[in-house]
């Protein structure tokens, strides 16, 4: 991915992955997808994230993009 930020809330995140739809329910499409991805969800904990969280740091971010992908490339 180009240009990459070091942080993202979790609404710029949500809106890379999901640019099709609305920001809410962008933001709802990455929470589910975190909640249900228990190997995500169980290493995201691990650096510190908490349910309903708004921004994500560096070490996250690198997470949710192993877990999920590049969003430049990502499929549904």
């Amino acid at each position: 991915m180009k240009n990459k930020k070091t942080i993202y809330t979790h609404q710029e995140l949500a809106l890379l992955y999901f640019p099709d739809i609305l920001p809410e329910s962008a933001s709802r499409q990455l929470s589910r997808r975190i909640l249900r991805d228990e190997e995500l969800y169980a290493e995201l904990l691990k650096a510190g994230y908490m349910h309903r969280q708004r921004i994500y740091s560096p070490l996250q971010i690198a997470i949710l993009f192993d877990h999920l992908g590049d969003p430049e490339t990502w499929l549904l």
